[in-house]
Protein backbone atom coordinates (compact mmCIF):
# COMPACT_ATOMS: atom_id res chain seq x y z
CA UNK A 1 0.00 0.00 0.00
CA UNK A 2 1.71 3.35 -1.25
CA UNK A 3 -1.53 5.51 -0.66
CA UNK A 4 -4.30 5.02 2.46
CA UNK A 5 -7.44 6.95 3.01
CA UNK A 6 -8.97 6.75 6.33
CA UNK A 7 -12.60 8.43 6.64
CA UNK A 8 -14.18 9.84 9.35
CA UNK A 9 -16.79 12.09 8.29
CA UNK A 10 -18.50 12.71 11.79
CA UNK A 11 -17.33 14.89 14.80
CA UNK A 12 -14.46 15.86 16.53
CA UNK A 13 -14.44 13.30 19.29
CA UNK A 14 -15.10 10.47 16.51
CA UNK A 15 -11.80 11.89 14.85
CA UNK A 16 -10.26 11.60 17.99
CA UNK A 17 -11.44 8.19 18.67
CA UNK A 18 -10.09 6.98 15.24
CA UNK A 19 -6.38 7.57 15.80
CA UNK A 20 -5.88 3.99 17.21
CA UNK A 21 -6.70 2.57 13.63
CA UNK A 22 -4.33 5.66 11.76
CA UNK A 23 -1.70 4.03 14.07
CA UNK A 24 -1.97 1.00 13.36
CA UNK A 25 -2.01 1.57 9.73
CA UNK A 26 1.12 3.93 9.90
CA UNK A 27 2.38 0.56 12.06
CA UNK A 28 2.03 -1.91 9.20
CA UNK A 29 2.41 0.60 6.18
CA UNK A 30 5.11 2.64 7.51
CA UNK A 31 6.44 3.95 3.68
CA UNK A 32 2.62 4.53 2.84
CA UNK A 33 1.36 8.41 2.85
CA UNK A 34 -1.65 8.39 5.37
CA UNK A 35 -4.44 11.18 4.33
CA UNK A 36 -7.61 11.50 6.59
CA UNK A 37 -10.85 12.70 4.88
CA UNK A 38 -13.52 14.54 7.17
CA UNK A 39 -15.57 17.11 7.61
CA UNK A 40 -14.26 21.14 7.87
CA UNK A 41 -14.02 22.30 11.54
CA UNK A 42 -13.80 18.45 12.79
CA UNK A 43 -9.85 17.70 12.40
CA UNK A 44 -8.00 19.79 14.15
CA UNK A 45 -7.34 16.52 16.65
CA UNK A 46 -5.10 15.43 13.97
CA UNK A 47 -3.13 18.42 13.33
CA UNK A 48 0.34 17.70 13.58
CA UNK A 49 -0.55 13.80 14.30
CA UNK A 50 2.92 12.20 13.49
CA UNK A 51 0.68 9.14 11.35
CA UNK A 52 -1.12 11.46 9.29
CA UNK A 53 0.73 13.09 6.44
CA UNK A 54 -2.75 15.26 4.93
CA UNK A 55 -6.17 16.27 5.90
CA UNK A 56 -8.88 16.16 3.32
CA UNK A 57 -11.41 18.42 4.82
CA UNK A 58 -15.23 18.85 3.09
CA UNK A 59 -17.79 20.63 3.65
CA UNK A 60 -20.87 19.08 5.69
CA UNK A 61 -23.03 20.12 2.82
CA UNK A 62 -21.69 19.55 -0.44
CA UNK A 63 -23.97 20.24 -3.14
CA UNK A 64 -23.71 19.27 -6.44
CA UNK A 65 -21.00 20.84 -7.88
CA UNK A 66 -18.92 20.04 -4.52
CA UNK A 67 -19.94 16.75 -4.77
CA UNK A 68 -18.57 16.31 -8.18
CA UNK A 69 -15.07 18.55 -7.82
CA UNK A 70 -14.59 16.34 -4.49
CA UNK A 71 -14.98 13.17 -6.85
CA UNK A 72 -12.82 13.98 -8.95
CA UNK A 73 -10.05 14.29 -6.83
CA UNK A 74 -10.74 11.33 -5.17
CA UNK A 75 -11.41 9.42 -8.00
CA UNK A 76 -8.84 6.30 -7.78
CA UNK A 77 -6.29 8.56 -5.75
CA UNK A 78 -5.59 5.86 -3.14
CA UNK A 79 -4.59 2.01 -2.71
CA UNK A 80 -6.72 1.59 0.37
CA UNK A 81 -9.73 3.39 1.61
CA UNK A 82 -10.04 2.75 5.01
CA UNK A 83 -14.40 3.97 6.10
CA UNK A 84 -14.10 4.42 9.81
CA UNK A 85 -18.11 5.40 9.48
CA UNK A 86 -20.83 3.39 8.63
CA UNK A 87 -23.07 6.57 6.78
CA UNK A 88 -23.80 6.72 2.42
CA UNK A 89 -22.02 9.46 1.95
CA UNK A 90 -18.53 7.78 3.55
CA UNK A 91 -19.00 4.54 1.68
CA UNK A 92 -19.61 6.35 -1.11
CA UNK A 93 -16.12 8.22 -1.04
CA UNK A 94 -14.37 5.26 -0.31
CA UNK A 95 -15.68 4.03 -3.40
CA UNK A 96 -14.58 7.02 -5.30
CA UNK A 97 -11.26 6.84 -3.66
CA UNK A 98 -9.94 3.52 -4.32
CA UNK A 99 -10.17 -0.22 -5.66
CA UNK A 100 -9.20 -1.53 -2.18
CA UNK A 101 -11.98 -0.88 0.86
CA UNK A 102 -12.70 -1.92 4.65
CA UNK A 103 -15.47 -0.53 5.92
CA UNK A 104 -18.03 -0.61 8.77
CA UNK A 105 -21.56 -0.89 8.38
CA UNK A 106 -24.53 -1.22 10.78
CA UNK A 107 -25.56 -4.62 11.76
CA UNK A 108 -28.59 -6.15 11.40
CA UNK A 109 -29.02 -3.19 8.72
CA UNK A 110 -31.54 -4.59 5.91
CA UNK A 111 -30.09 -1.36 3.92
CA UNK A 112 -26.44 -2.14 4.32
CA UNK A 113 -26.12 -4.75 1.33
CA UNK A 114 -24.91 -2.47 -1.05
CA UNK A 115 -22.55 -1.06 1.23
CA UNK A 116 -21.09 -4.62 1.89
CA UNK A 117 -20.82 -5.13 -1.91
CA UNK A 118 -18.26 -2.49 -2.28
CA UNK A 119 -16.16 -3.72 0.02
CA UNK A 120 -13.23 -6.03 0.33
CA UNK A 121 -13.70 -6.28 4.10
CA UNK A 122 -16.47 -5.93 6.11
CA UNK A 123 -16.89 -4.84 10.20
CA UNK A 124 -20.43 -5.14 11.20
CA UNK A 125 -21.39 -2.51 14.00
CA UNK A 126 -23.30 -4.31 16.87
CA UNK A 127 -24.36 -0.57 17.77
CA UNK A 128 -24.55 1.64 20.83
CA UNK A 129 -25.98 -1.14 22.85
CA UNK A 130 -22.66 -2.93 22.39
CA UNK A 131 -19.59 -3.93 24.59
CA UNK A 132 -17.25 -2.99 21.99
CA UNK A 133 -15.67 0.24 22.30
CA UNK A 134 -15.58 2.36 18.87
CA UNK A 135 -11.99 2.90 18.96
CA UNK A 136 -11.43 -1.50 19.29
CA UNK A 137 -13.99 -1.55 16.32
CA UNK A 138 -12.33 0.57 14.50
CA UNK A 139 -9.24 -1.41 14.48
CA UNK A 140 -10.61 -4.14 13.40
CA UNK A 141 -10.81 -2.15 9.91
CA UNK A 142 -6.89 -3.67 9.87
CA UNK A 143 -7.78 -7.53 10.27
CA UNK A 144 -7.17 -8.74 6.59
CA UNK A 145 -3.82 -7.12 5.95
CA UNK A 146 -2.16 -7.20 9.34
CA UNK A 147 -0.16 -10.39 10.82
CA UNK A 148 -0.34 -8.77 14.08
CA UNK A 149 -2.45 -8.32 16.50
CA UNK A 150 -3.81 -4.86 17.44
CA UNK A 151 -5.93 -5.63 20.84
CA UNK A 152 -5.99 -2.97 22.72
CA UNK A 153 -6.49 0.65 21.46
CA UNK A 154 -3.77 3.52 22.11
CA UNK A 155 -5.76 6.86 21.12
CA UNK A 156 -2.87 9.83 20.57
CA UNK A 157 -3.57 13.39 21.41
CA UNK A 158 -2.04 16.34 19.50
CA UNK A 159 1.27 17.71 19.92
CA UNK A 160 1.54 19.94 22.93
CA UNK A 161 1.76 23.49 21.68
CA UNK A 162 2.99 26.50 23.43
CA UNK A 163 0.25 27.82 25.91
CA UNK A 164 -0.20 31.85 25.48
CA UNK A 165 1.83 33.58 27.60
CA UNK A 166 -0.74 35.25 29.37
CA UNK A 167 -2.46 31.88 30.49
CA UNK A 168 0.56 30.41 30.78
CA UNK A 169 1.38 33.17 33.74
CA UNK A 170 -1.54 32.78 35.32
CA UNK A 171 -1.69 28.86 35.46
CA UNK A 172 -1.06 27.19 38.94
CA UNK A 173 0.20 23.93 40.26
CA UNK A 174 -2.84 21.29 41.15
CA UNK A 175 -5.39 23.26 38.77
CA UNK A 176 -8.45 21.78 38.19
CA UNK A 177 -9.56 22.12 34.37
CA UNK A 178 -13.49 22.35 34.02
CA UNK A 179 -15.41 21.81 31.14
CA UNK A 180 -19.22 22.60 31.31
CA UNK A 181 -19.98 22.41 27.22
CA UNK A 182 -21.60 19.37 25.67
CA UNK A 183 -22.53 20.05 22.54
CA UNK A 184 -26.39 18.40 23.07
CA UNK A 185 -28.73 19.25 25.51
CA UNK A 186 -28.93 15.17 26.55
CA UNK A 187 -25.57 15.33 27.48
CA UNK A 188 -25.39 18.22 29.19
CA UNK A 189 -24.79 18.47 33.17
CA UNK A 190 -26.61 20.70 34.95
CA UNK A 191 -24.99 24.17 34.73
CA UNK A 192 -26.47 24.81 38.11
CA UNK A 193 -24.63 21.64 39.67
CA UNK A 194 -21.11 23.05 37.48
CA UNK A 195 -21.90 26.21 39.77
CA UNK A 196 -21.80 24.35 42.76
CA UNK A 197 -18.95 22.24 41.80
CA UNK A 198 -16.66 25.05 41.28
CA UNK A 199 -17.51 26.85 44.12
CA UNK A 200 -16.70 24.00 46.24
CA UNK A 201 -13.56 23.72 44.18
CA UNK A 202 -12.44 27.31 44.82
CA UNK A 203 -13.79 27.09 48.58
CA UNK A 204 -10.77 24.53 48.83
CA UNK A 205 -8.52 26.99 47.15
CA UNK A 206 -7.70 24.98 43.84
CA UNK A 207 -7.25 26.88 40.68
CA UNK A 208 -10.19 26.58 38.38
CA UNK A 209 -9.86 26.61 34.59
CA UNK A 210 -12.80 27.31 32.51
CA UNK A 211 -12.37 25.33 29.41
CA UNK A 212 -14.56 25.51 25.86
CA UNK A 213 -14.99 27.04 22.52
CA UNK A 214 -15.31 29.81 21.12
CA UNK A 215 -19.02 28.98 19.91
CA UNK A 216 -22.25 30.92 20.90
CA UNK A 217 -23.62 27.31 22.78
CA UNK A 218 -20.31 26.87 24.91
CA UNK A 219 -19.80 30.67 25.41
CA UNK A 220 -23.23 30.64 27.17
CA UNK A 221 -22.17 27.83 29.45
CA UNK A 222 -19.15 28.89 29.89
CA UNK A 223 -20.71 32.45 30.91
CA UNK A 224 -23.00 30.84 33.62
CA UNK A 225 -19.51 30.06 35.94
CA UNK A 226 -16.99 33.14 35.17
CA UNK A 227 -18.65 34.83 37.43
CA UNK A 228 -18.00 32.93 40.23
CA UNK A 229 -14.29 34.61 40.95
CA UNK A 230 -12.00 36.40 39.45
CA UNK A 231 -8.53 35.59 37.95
CA UNK A 232 -6.18 33.57 38.36
CA UNK A 233 -8.34 31.84 40.74
CA UNK A 234 -10.91 31.16 37.95
CA UNK A 235 -9.56 30.97 35.01
CA UNK A 236 -11.26 31.65 32.05
CA UNK A 237 -9.75 30.22 28.70
CA UNK A 238 -12.78 29.05 27.11
CA UNK A 239 -12.11 30.15 22.83
CA UNK A 240 -8.46 31.16 23.39
CA UNK A 241 -6.91 27.68 22.55
CA UNK A 242 -6.44 25.05 20.05
CA UNK A 243 -6.38 21.22 20.34
CA UNK A 244 -2.62 21.28 21.50
CA UNK A 245 -2.76 24.09 23.34
CA UNK A 246 -5.42 22.20 25.26
CA UNK A 247 -3.12 19.56 25.63
CA UNK A 248 -0.12 21.40 26.84
CA UNK A 249 -2.86 22.51 29.35
CA UNK A 250 -3.65 19.49 30.48
CA UNK A 251 0.02 18.36 31.22
CA UNK A 252 0.19 20.84 33.96
CA UNK A 253 -3.23 20.27 35.43
CA UNK A 254 -4.17 18.09 38.15
CA UNK A 255 -7.35 16.68 37.54
CA UNK A 256 -9.97 17.60 34.55
CA UNK A 257 -14.00 17.46 35.01
CA UNK A 258 -16.36 17.28 32.08
CA UNK A 259 -19.04 15.63 30.68
CA UNK A 260 -19.87 13.34 28.05
CA UNK A 261 -18.14 15.47 25.14
CA UNK A 262 -14.88 15.25 22.62
CA UNK A 263 -12.37 17.34 24.94
CA UNK A 264 -13.17 14.98 27.79
CA UNK A 265 -11.69 12.14 25.56
CA UNK A 266 -8.77 14.51 25.06
CA UNK A 267 -7.92 14.93 28.20
CA UNK A 268 -7.84 10.94 28.89
CA UNK A 269 -5.78 10.34 25.90
CA UNK A 270 -3.50 13.16 27.49
CA UNK A 271 -3.17 11.31 30.69
CA UNK A 272 -4.55 13.65 32.88
CA UNK A 273 -6.60 12.16 35.88
CA UNK A 274 -10.47 12.87 34.41
CA UNK A 275 -13.86 12.61 36.01
CA UNK A 276 -16.49 11.58 33.27
CA UNK A 277 -19.86 12.35 33.63
CA UNK A 278 -22.04 10.03 31.68
CA UNK A 279 -25.95 10.62 31.14
CA UNK A 280 -27.72 7.95 28.89
CA UNK A 281 -24.71 7.04 26.57
CA UNK A 282 -23.18 3.66 27.29
CA UNK A 283 -19.82 3.48 28.56
CA UNK A 284 -18.61 0.08 26.93
CA UNK A 285 -19.04 2.16 24.05
CA UNK A 286 -18.41 5.53 24.40
CA UNK A 287 -16.18 6.35 27.33
CA UNK A 288 -13.22 7.83 27.75
CA UNK A 289 -10.36 5.71 26.69
CA UNK A 290 -8.13 5.79 28.77
CA UNK A 291 -4.37 6.12 28.06
CA UNK A 292 -1.46 3.61 28.51
CA UNK A 293 -4.26 0.68 28.70
CA UNK A 294 -3.89 -2.40 28.67
CA UNK A 295 -7.15 -4.41 27.84
CA UNK A 296 -10.43 -3.83 25.73
CA UNK A 297 -12.56 -4.74 28.40
CA UNK A 298 -12.17 -1.61 30.51
CA UNK A 299 -15.93 -0.28 31.54
CA UNK A 300 -19.15 -1.67 33.31
CA UNK A 301 -22.61 -1.12 31.32
CA UNK A 302 -23.61 0.50 34.53
CA UNK A 303 -21.99 1.60 37.90
CA UNK A 304 -22.66 4.71 39.79
CA UNK A 305 -19.01 5.42 39.86
CA UNK A 306 -16.05 3.30 38.41
CA UNK A 307 -12.27 3.83 37.35
CA UNK A 308 -10.14 2.48 34.67
CA UNK A 309 -6.51 3.80 34.48
CA UNK A 310 -6.73 7.77 34.34
CA UNK A 311 -10.36 7.71 33.89
CA UNK A 312 -13.37 7.57 36.58
CA UNK A 313 -16.85 8.04 35.53
CA UNK A 314 -20.10 8.32 37.32
CA UNK A 315 -23.46 7.34 35.67
CA UNK A 316 -27.38 7.91 37.46
CA UNK A 317 -29.00 5.66 39.73
CA UNK A 318 -31.96 4.76 37.23
CA UNK A 319 -32.75 1.45 36.31
CA UNK A 320 -32.56 2.78 32.62
CA UNK A 321 -28.93 3.53 32.44
CA UNK A 322 -27.79 3.74 29.71
CA UNK A 323 -30.57 3.83 27.44
CA UNK A 324 -28.24 4.73 24.52
CA UNK A 325 -31.02 7.09 23.54
CA UNK A 326 -30.69 11.26 23.13
CA UNK A 327 -32.15 11.94 26.54
CA UNK A 328 -36.16 11.04 28.13
CA UNK A 329 -37.52 11.76 24.95
CA UNK A 330 -35.03 11.12 22.80
CA UNK A 331 -33.80 14.20 20.93
CA UNK A 332 -31.05 16.55 20.72
CA UNK A 333 -32.87 19.00 23.14
CA UNK A 334 -34.09 16.51 25.25
CA UNK A 335 -33.51 16.30 29.25
CA UNK A 336 -31.77 13.68 30.48
CA UNK A 337 -33.17 12.53 34.60
CA UNK A 338 -30.06 10.53 34.95
CA UNK A 339 -27.57 13.16 34.51
CA UNK A 340 -29.87 15.55 37.06
CA UNK A 341 -29.48 12.88 39.54
CA UNK A 342 -25.38 13.18 39.64
CA UNK A 343 -25.23 15.85 42.09
CA UNK A 344 -22.08 17.68 42.73
CA UNK A 345 -21.42 16.17 46.18
CA UNK A 346 -20.85 12.77 44.33
CA UNK A 347 -18.44 14.48 42.10
CA UNK A 348 -16.75 16.40 44.68
CA UNK A 349 -16.08 12.94 47.13
CA UNK A 350 -14.40 11.54 43.21
CA UNK A 351 -11.98 14.97 43.54
CA UNK A 352 -11.26 14.35 47.17
CA UNK A 353 -10.39 10.28 46.16
CA UNK A 354 -8.53 11.01 43.51
CA UNK A 355 -6.92 13.69 45.49
CA UNK A 356 -4.92 10.43 47.83
CA UNK A 357 -1.59 9.47 46.24
CA UNK A 358 -2.04 6.57 44.02
CA UNK A 359 -5.91 6.59 43.50
CA UNK A 360 -5.19 8.63 39.83
CA UNK A 361 -3.74 5.81 38.52
CA UNK A 362 -4.74 2.11 39.97
CA UNK A 363 -2.45 -0.73 39.15
CA UNK A 364 -5.30 -2.74 37.30
CA UNK A 365 -6.30 -0.46 34.12
CA UNK A 366 -9.21 -2.54 33.75
CA UNK A 367 -12.75 -1.84 35.40
CA UNK A 368 -13.21 -1.49 39.05
CA UNK A 369 -15.89 0.09 41.26
CA UNK A 370 -14.48 3.01 42.50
Amino acid sequence: MKRILVITTRQIGDVLLTTPLIRAARQHWPQARIEVLGFQGTLGMLRGNPHVDALVETPPRLGAKGFWRLLRQLWRSYDLALVAQSSDRAHLMGWVAAPLRSGIVPGGSSSAWWKKALLSHVVESPGDQSDIHVTAEKLALMAPWSTEAYPVPEVVAPRPAALPAAIAAQLQAGAVVVHAPSMWTYKQWPLAHFAVLVEALLAQGRQVVLTGSGSARDQECVAALRGLASAPQLLDVSGQLDFAQLTALFAQAALYIGPDTSISHLAAAAGLPVIAIFGPTNPQRWAPWPARATTQALFARSALVQQAGNVTLLQGRQACVPCSHAGCEDHVDSRSDCLHDITPERVLAQVERLSRPGAASPASPGFRPA
